[in-house]
């Protein structure tokens, strides 16, 4: 019996036992309960304990399985429930070339490993995250930023781009600075500190990228687009209705990353300072999302709600910095109700993640008094 039908056995096992669980609040899980889970809960939301179970090793076999020679993972797995079928898919997998940072892949996996050591001295959980991190610092480019998969997609050119989409770049920084300060649930792996050294130049090489990709208006910085060419560094295009553009929802977790910097540097609060100017005066106001039930089914549209709290745009025209809205031909358009049906509830367009920024810059400024150059 090979290592995927042991795996799948024992997830029959465990399944045949299961009784319904809530992730939410949890502090106790039942047996099996796990299995009704999303990957991202078991991951890294369960309880301390937990990760100390059967189960718990269980999902880390699952995952050891999966991890690629080059290092990563694939994306949108339930690395904690595969069936034998995905379990030899992913075996047979394993020597094909890339990876991938997309949906929080490799590193939701990485912080897995790194808790199960913490809870379970196995050492192939540590040799995982070492090889895991070589992957992080192979598919860094030059200039410090990171590519949505590495090495790029054939036929998928944007994902060899600077990728900030979906908080990527900056889940592979946050990740990278847990590891060189012995961040809690990191310290017990004891990595080397060459290798700790190296995730602390690798880490600092994406904060200068993330200030030479911020977009700079007459002469002044602002916000980031989702991806950056990764030659140019300018604003790029993705998916078809995914345009070049000033974002209002990537760029918030980038500007708090920022702020998290200790002693920031007057480059690192010039950008700060930028992107907030920014937010402030792109908010939109007196506005809200509402669901429809429109011919049996539901419809998202905006409607006018004076004092609603402010909501920004996902996409910000580069020229006119007013938001626009795409369907799947590329096309920008003014207005939500202005795209098809299948894109307008599809994706989000709109975002309140930007209160958050705003709630903490004020803190965040005063406590700046002597800055140094990063």
């Amino acid at each position: 019996m090979n290592a995927a039908a042991k795996i799948f056995n024992l997830v029959l096992l465990i399944a045949a036992g299961a009784t319904t669980a809530s992730a939410q609040n949890a502090t106790e899980i039942r047996p099996g309960g796990y299995l009704e889970m999303s990957w991202k809960q078991v991951a890294a939301k369960m309880p301390s304990k937990w990760y100390s179970t059967e189960e718990a090793k269980l999902a880390a076999e699952n995952v050891l399985l999966a991890q690629k020679d080059i290092g990563g993972w694939a994306k949108n797995k339930d690395y904690h429930k595969l069936s034998k079928t995905e379990a030899d898919e992913l075996i047979k997998q394993k020597s094909e070339i890339g990876a991938t940072f997309d949906n929080g892949a490799t590193i939701r996996e990485l912080k897995f490993l790194a808790l199960m050591y913490s809870h379970v001295k196995d050492e192939r959980y540590k040799k995982a995250v070492a090889r895991g991190l070589d992957y992080i610092f192979l598919a860094q480019y030059d200039n410090g930023g990171w590519p949505q998969f590495y090495p790029v997609r054939p036929g998928t050119p944007y994902s060899g781009h600077i990728t900030y989409n979906d908080d990527s770049m900056v889940n592979i920084m946050s990740f990278l600075r847990d590891v060189y300060s012995d961040h809690e649930g990191f310290a017990s792996l004891k990595l080397p500190e060459k290798l700790k050294q190296k995730a602390k130049i690798s880490f600092n090489k994406g904060i200068e990228c993330i200030l030479n990709t911020q977009i700079i208006v007459n002469g002044k910085p602002t916000v980031w687009c989702a991806q950056h060419d990764k030659e140019t560094m300018v604003p790029a295009n993705a998916r078809s209705y995914e345009l070049a553009s000033f974002s209002g929802s990537e760029s918030v977790d980038i500007a708090l990353l920022l702020m998290s910097i200790e002693r920031p540097s007057d480059r690192i609060i010039k950008a700060v300072d930028g992107a907030v100017d920014w937010f402030t005066a792109h908010q939109i106001e007196d506005t809200r999302l509402k669901e429809t039930d429109k011919n049996g089914k539901e419809d998202l549209v905006v409607i006018h709600v004076r004092n609603a709290p402010p909501l920004w745009a996902r996409f910000y025209d580069l020229e006119t910095g007013e938001p626009f809205f795409c369907d799947r031909d590329g096309i920008k358009r003014e207005s939500l109700a202005e795209i098809g049906y299948e894109r307008r509830n599809g994706y989000s367009w709109y975002t309140d993640a930007p209160q958050k920024l705003l709630k903490k810059y004020p803190v965040w400024k005063a406590q700046q008094s002597s800055p140094k150059d990063l």
